[in-house]
């Protein structure tokens, strides 16, 4: 009887054996069937018929942190640099004219809006007047926007005093950066979006160490005197400044908040060149300001099936849509997010939950110093 009952524990054991065998070969099989297709289909995206895919592609990929062994399985580097060449936006080498700015008008739309009035419509290309759509008297607006291959959301800030730069206590490799949310919170604003240039090496970075300029609260954090960078950020005066120089010029000119990114998108009114496909499909986060003051903060979602993501043409159209005459494109990709009333209301795939970052821009509640 004890023979009998081991050889059936025997014969399940084996029988279990062979369907937990049989699955992982189905399981490998399935994998590789799986690769094998992924493998086939980026091959006749990167060497098929279609240059505009394939340019499109290879853009969207090299401006990720990772996503750029995606195209050198199939591209030598040279064909890499030579398809970025051909698909990249061309910047500006103007210096932002502070003189198209007048920041009072903004002000004056605050307490229009604050009391229910509306001041204005839009007006030509050389004389722009806005409506003030502000019905909770924070002095915000939100807007969605969409286009062919993204959503995303515009935050309109009436008066840019409002806007700085927020930058985490000390720089160091040692060091982790705070979220969006921290950025938000430690400053005691009402909103805010991601900021500058950071090491993030594979997307695994500990965001805490930026890259270019950190100009805070009127102090130089990262750069040095001699050194140019493209500085994208607010003088004295709550002007929003575009252009490349050196951090001792950006301090001479009463730079006060500023990072560094890129590439500028308008600059005194007039939209940098795109050749070719003008950059890929990502998610995106862009600052801009109005002839009124008002700054414009737009962040984009992407690498989802409900949004690819927008280039750099969609961002300069849709900037020049809210009537931005400087505007640039602020770091991208998974760190793309919007906070705003405790909440985060733009959000990118990421790896991680959440993304620590250097930089970001906050908006201060309305009674501020």
């Amino acid at each position: 009887m004890r023979l009998s009952e081991g050889k059936k524990e025997k014969t399940i054991l084996r029988r279990l054996l062979t369907y937990v065998g049989r699955f992982f070969v189905w399981l490998f099989v399935t994998i590789l069937i799986l690769l094998g297709g992924l493998y086939e289909m980026l091959y006749f995206v990167n060497k098929g018929p279609s240059a505009h895919v394939r340019d499109l592609f290879v853009a969207s990929v090299m401006e990720s942190s990772a996503g750029g062994i995606l195209a050198r399985m199939y591209l030598s580097d040279d064909e890499i640099a030579r398809i970025q060449a051909r698909n990249r936006t061309v910047e500006s080498d103007e210096i932002t004219d502070a003189s198209m700015v007048t920041v009072a008008a903004a002000q004056d739309g605050e307490t229009a809006a604050r009391s229910g009035d509306e001041t204005g419509t839009e007006g030509t290309d050389d004389e722009w007047e806005f409506v003030y759509d502000d019905p909770d008297g924070d002095g915000i607006e939100i807007h969605e926007v969409h286009g062919e291959t993204y959503s995303g959301m515009m935050m309109i800030v009436y008066d840019p005093s409002r806007v700085v730069v927020s930058a985490i206590p000390e720089f160091t490799h040692g060091y982790r950066g705070w979220t969006l949310q921290q950025h938000v919170e430690n400053n005691g604003a009402v909103a805010g979006i991601n900021g500058g240039k950071y090491e993030d090496e594979s997307g695994l970075g500990s965001g805490a160490w930026p890259e270019g300029i950190v100009i805070s609260r009127g102090v130089l954090r990262m750069g040095n005197a001699g050194t140019s960078y493209g500085v994208y950020g607010f003088n004295e005066d709550d002007i929003l400044i575009c252009g490349r120089m050196t951090a001792g010029y950006a301090q001479s000119i009463g730079i006060r908040d500023a990072v560094t990114f890129g590439p500028a998108l308008i600059v005194n009114g007039k939209p940098s060149q795109c050749s070719g496909v003008g950059g890929g499909l990502n998610p995106r986060t862009a600052i801009g300001q109005r002839p009124d003051g008002a700054v414009l903060l737009l962040v984009i979602e992407g690498r989802k099936t409900s949004s690819l993501g927008a280039s750099m043409a969609d961002l300069m159209n849709v900037m020049l849509d809210y009537g931005a005459v400087n505007a640039a494109n602020l770091d991208g990709g998974m760190s793309s997010s919007m906070f705003y009333n405790g909440e985060k209301i733009v959000d990118n795939c990421t790896i991680r939950d959440t993304r620590s970052i250097p930089t970001a821009f906050v908006v201060l509640p309305q009674e501020h110093d």
